[in-house]
């Protein structure tokens, strides 16, 4: 298929929808799914396929935001503090990227992904409380954690936000989705700011995904405002189970057999 043809365009527009009805349904960003979609489907270069959702994710994310925004389940004091701690974090995990090993990192966070799904599996729903105490020491760690590991990836974190904020902060379901879409959004804007200026990033591929993603997004947060919260908060659970399973043994498998001495 040949790049910039329109059957280019609608392949890369299709993939945009379908990350971004997950990113809507789920309260990420999409960036670390589209990356190898573009590459498997569509034989993106390398630093293209990288780069170019992150710019694509922050129109995706604040449209599902709006969705969220309207029924009141962003979570003001979590996105300020997580954001204000996130924001330098990710900068500096870009500019320490070229000194770190990317396997070792993508392994990692396959683990945890796949041990915060099962967390989220194994726990039973706590009832909305929305008076607790959010501990702001908890939410300034996961922007600072989140947001390093997210600047060294090239994507927003989103997959991770989520799951931190229902288990550490004991947030509810939707309540976490929301937030995390929120947080993405702003965390977005230096990775993509960063790649753009090294000139990684293929503004065609960009319009393309956001061409599917943004009504997409919009409609998977409207799904989940819909979806009962014990509902939600198990297929949450089994859909992070898997991403991280198959990021582990599938995406991640060489530097998986490697690191045993296997490769």
């Amino acid at each position: 298929m040949r790049p910039g043809s329109p059957e280019y365009f609608a392949a890369a527009a299709a993939i945009g929808a379908v990350v971004g009805f997950a990113s809507g349904l789920f309260g990420k960003g999409g960036s670390a799914v589209t990356t190898p979609a573009l590459r498997v489907f569509l034989d993106v270069p390398r630093f293209a396929a990288l780069a170019s959702p992150l710019p694509a994710t922050i129109p995706t994310t604040i449209s599902a935001s709006l969705a969220y925004r309207g029924h009141g389940l962003i979570d003001r004091r979590a996105f300020v503090v997580t954001c204000a701690v996130g924001l330098p974090a990710t900068i500096l995990g870009s500019l320490a990227s070229p000194f770190v090993g990317g396997h070792s990192l993508m392994l990692m966070t396959a683990v945890l992904v796949m041990g915060l799904g099962l967390s989220v599996l194994v726990r039973e729903q706590e009832p909305a409380r929305p008076d607790r105490p959010r501990g702001r020491v908890r939410l300034a760690t996961i922007g600072l954690g989140v947001g390093f590991l997210a600047g060294l990836l090239a994507n927003t974190g989103g997959v991770l936000y989520a799951p931190l904020f229902i288990q550490w902060v004991r947030m509810e379901t939707k309540r976490a989705l929301a937030t995390s879409l929120a947080v993405s959004a702003v965390l977005g804007v230096p990775g993509a700011i960063v790649h753009a200026a090294l000139g990684h990033v293929d503004w065609a591929l960009v319009i393309a995904l956001s061409v599917g993603s943004i009504p997409s997004s919009y409609l998977g947060a409207r799904l989940a405002i819909r979806t009962r919260s014990a509902t939600l908060l198990r297929i949450y659970g089994v859909t992070l189970t898997a991403l991280g399973a198959y990021d582990l043994l599938v995406a991640e498998r060489e530097g998986l057999l490697r690191l045993f001495g296997l490769r």
